[in-house]
């Protein structure tokens, strides 16, 4: 089982999130799409079983590996004997959480044996931590908290914001100047110096759901006070300079429509 589904070994941040990636969705897979064949095999007369993800994106339940240690960190053994034990959805969101546990120490296990100082590990964690979890999306909580924490940044963020809610970055580098738009930091003490990008890694793009990155071009509508890329309102930076009120597409609609 294992021999083929160690497809590589991941040596760089971005290899070991393409393989977290993968494995995860094959997870996402088994325990939604798949749910009733994953039900079906984890029959609680039969031995201590695993679900393995893969980096293909394919999920096995099986035996665990026979090696001792193991060639990569364990799943959770005997997923199957608490099956029948409970209601269904409340089993299926226990093997999401010991899944997610099992991801993680899987991409750092990796990052260990490869040798990723403090700041691969933190862009690593970043990287991960921008997908929802599989407990959030078995549950059905993964929309509502991304729903709950753009309305939580947002609000926390009018408090320093002027009357126009964009607000203009000049990062200089060398001799270039560069103009982004980001949302207004929170004044929180950065004890543990973390980046821009640990601080705005929270918001959400009201369009299409995406997350902040500091090297584009955001701008917040003055009236649901949501965050949306530029490119997905087709706001450019240098429009943006001349509005003094910015509407989205939803305000803007909704405005039209009243009676």
């Amino acid at each position: 089982m294992m021999d083929g589904a160690q497809q590589y070994n991941p040596r760089t941040v971005e290899e070991v999130f393409r393989d977290f990636k993968g494995r995860r969705a094959a997870l996402v897979k088994a325990l939604t799409t798949d749910v009733e064949e994953f039900y079906q095999q984890c029959d609680p007369e039969k031995e201590n079983l695993c679900l393995y993800g893969f980096p293909s994106e394919s999920w096995e339940v099986n035996l665990p590996a026979e090696e001792v240690p193991p060639e990569l960190p364990e799943p959770a053994l005997g997923i199957n004997f608490a099956r029948d034990g409970m209601q269904e959805k409340d089993w299926l969101s226990l093997v999401a959480v010991h899944s997610d546990a099992w991801l993680l120490s899987v991409a750092f296990y990796f990052g260990a044996r490869f040798g990723f100082d403090r700041a691969d590990r933190r862009r690593l964690f970043n990287m991960i931590n921008d997908l929802p979890t599989i407990f959030e999306v078995v549950s059905g909580t993964a929309k509502k908290q991304s729903k709950d924490k753009s309305s939580m940044s947002n609000h926390s963020s009018t408090k320093s914001k002027s009357n126009s809610k964009v607000v203009i970055l000049v990062a200089q580098r060398g001799s270039e100047s560069q103009i982004k738009y980001s949302r207004p930091q929170p004044k929180d003490e950065d004890e543990d110096g973390l980046d821009e990008d640990d601080e705005q890694g929270e918001t959400l793009c009201g369009a299409c759901g995406e997350n902040y990155a500091s090297d584009e071009f955001w701008i917040c509508c003055d009236i649901c006070e949501i965050w949306f890329h530029g490119k997905c309102v087709k706001i450019t930076p240098a429009r943006a300079e001349h509005i003094k009120q910015y509407k989205c597409p939803s305000c803007t609609s909704s405005k039209r429509t009243r009676p």
